[in-house]
């Protein structure tokens, strides 16, 4: 796994997503009782704790913005910064996995 490929499945979920508006944030994800934004915000608050504990670096709390609009914009920052803490592959894999599997709820 590089960074390259978590790259990519982070370009494929936000061009999914990065083009809906508010109401399709706030439907309920595939199979779940939380909405999608919640969904969402939840990766990029995974994404952010991997690139905190791989940087060494304490954990931070991501703010949730007023607009759900700025989650597709969160999610490239957050994995932009784990690209530059390099990680080790098994890392690499675990981001991409939860990008893939949060892509699937949607």
């Amino acid at each position: 796994m590089s960074a390259a490929e978590l790259d990519r499945a982070v370009t494929l979920l936000v061009r999914q997503v990065g083009h809906w508006q508010q109401p399709r944030w706030s439907a309920p994800a595939e199979g779940g009782n939380v909405s999608r934004a919640d969904l969402v915000h939840k990766l990029v608050q995974e994404i952010a704790n991997l690139a905190a504990d791989t940087a060494g670096e304490p954990r931070r709390d991501v703010p949730r913005l007023p607009s759900d609009l700025a989650l597709p914009d969160q999610l490239r920052v957050v994995a932009a910064d784990l690209a530059l803490a390099d990680p080790p592959e098994p890392v690499l894999a675990d981001a991409a996995a939860a990008v893939t599997r949060t892509r699937s709820a949607l």
